[in-house]
C-alpha cells in the first residue's frame, strides 16, 4: 500500500476525530488511554488547536498518514523539538484495520527523512513492552534499545513498562 505523510491542519479535526474514536479499544491496547474528554468533539476540537499551535511555532510536527484515496490510516508526530540540541521524539500510531502491512515503518521512513529539514538530528522513542510491533518498526527503522523503566500512567494510575530507543540521523 502506498502511503503519504501530510502535516495536520485545521480541517483535518473532524476526520481525525472519527478514525480516533473508531480505533479508541485497539489503541488502549497497547498504549495508555488519552482519556474519555479526548472523545468528545468539543474537547478534540481545543487539542487540535493546541497541536496546530506548537506546529506552527516548531514544537512539534504532527502529520497524518493517508493511503492513495487519501483515508487516514495513521497518525505520526515528532514531538518536543528542542531546537538548540536538535532532538525530538517519535510518535505513532495505525489504525487498526491498516496493521500488519508496513505503514508504520513507511511513514517512519519518511518521517526520518523530513526530520534532518527541520534541524533535527536525534530521535527518541519509547514505547509499551506489550507493543511488540511498535519495537519491530523502531529497531528495522535503525533506532536502538537504551533502557527499559516503568512509568505510572497518570489517567489510570497503573504501573507500565516501557522500552526506550534512541537514533542519530
Amino acid at each position: 500500500m502506498e502511503i503519504f505523510i501530510n502535516k495536520l491542519k485545521e480541517q483535518d479535526a473532524e476526520e481525525l476525530f472519527k478514525f480516533e474514536c473508531n480505533n479508541r479499544t485497539f489503541f488502549e491496547q497497547t498504549v495508555p488511554s488519552r482519556g474519555d474528554d479526548y472523545y468528545i468533539f468539543e474537547t478534540f476540537k481545543n487539542r487540535h488547536r493546541e497541536l496546530l499551535k506548537e506546529q506552527a511555532e516548531n514544537i512539534s510536527y504532527f502529520y497524518l498518514i493517508k493511503n492513495g484515496s487519501g483515508s487516514i490510516v495513521g497518525r505520526i508526530n515528532l514531538v518536543a523539538i528542542d531546537n538548540t540540541n536538535g532532538v525530538a521524539y517519535v510518535g505513532y500510531r495505525i489504525g487498526e484495520k491498516y496493521t500488519q502491512r508496513g505503514i508504520a515503518n513507511k511513514a517512519l521512513k519518511q518521517l526520518l527523512n523530513t526530520a534532518s529539514e527541520s534541524r533535527v538530528n536525534h530521535i527518541q522513542a519509547k514505547t509499551t513492552s506489550n507493543n511488540i510491533a511498535s519495537q519491530k518498526v523502531l529497531e528495522k527503522n535503525g533506532f536502538t534499545r537504551i533502557c527499559i523503566n516503568e512509568e505510572k500512567n497518570d489517567l489510570s494510575g497503573q504501573k507500565e513498562t516501557f522500552i526506550h530507543y534512541s537514533r542519530s540521523l
